[in-house]
């Protein structure tokens, strides 16, 4: 499989480059990191690594997620599988051949890595994030009658089955509208445990009040308005 990587990034200077020695060159083509409008030295970092790099000004998780996506879709050789995975060292890369072996050898179309089966570090997760997933995962059941466990970002998915999906969430709700859509067009989809440790510096989303209560709001109402 020709398997291609997109890592979101918003001043991960001290992260990016442990990620990014991390993943295992022997599964993976191309790495992709989209600066999302840095203050610091992420891009630097990334250019160090030998990392492709690409800017995205507008700030969003999903922005940045569309920017990689749109970087593959100009290519006349496009990629088989796509994994995503966040740039603040909270993810282990090592563990990629574990979220690519259901697509390789079970022909699943998405695969989540899962914190809520795996190992989590001590203070990795806050308590409005593991509520949150409990939530969310919930509403999928009950609405979509998918079972999930977590919204996590570290995922692999088929690029054809991506690009049927026309993902278009600029910000919190990226990784539960992918599943959602998976869920209503009946894709195959699985987990597999993944371990979780503390991320280094500071969450822009969890670390704070606005940005916990802003993530937990745009990601119910992106289960409810799929219905």
């Amino acid at each position: 499989m020709k398997v291609v990587v997109i890592i979101p990034a918003f001043n991960e200077e001290k992260a990016i480059g442990k990620v990014l020695n991390s993943i295992p060159n022997d599964l993976v083509e191309e790495v992709v990191v989209v600066d999302n409008n840095s203050t610091d030295q992420t891009g630097v970092e990334v250019k160090k690594a030998g990392a492709t790099l690409l800017h995205e000004k507008r700030k969003g998780y999903g922005y940045a997620c569309l920017k990689g996506i749109d970087y593959f879709e100009k290519k006349e050789l496009k990629p088989d599988v796509v994994v995503f995975i966040d740039a603040d060292h909270s993810d282990y890369p090592e563990e990629m051949s574990s979220l690519l072996a259901p697509i390789q050898n079970e022909s699943m179309d998405l695969v989540i890595g899962s914190r809520a089966l795996g190992n989590r570090e001590r203070g990795s997760m806050t308590i409005p994030q593991i509520f949150g997933n409990w939530l969310a995962t919930g509403m999928l059941k009950l609405f979509y009658k998918v079972t999930f466990t977590d919204l996590g970002p570290f995922r692999a998915i088929r690029w054809e089955s991506l690009m049927q999906l026309g993902m278009r969430d600029k910000t919190f709700g990226w990784t539960v509208e992918m599943q959602v859509k998976a869920a209503k067009m009946n894709m195959k989809c699985t987990e597999v445990p993944v371990n979780y440790r503390r991320r280094i510096g500071k969450s822009k989303v969890s670390g704070t009040v606005k940005g916990t209560i802003m993530a937990g709001y745009k990601i119910i109402w992106t289960i409810l308005k799929n219905l």
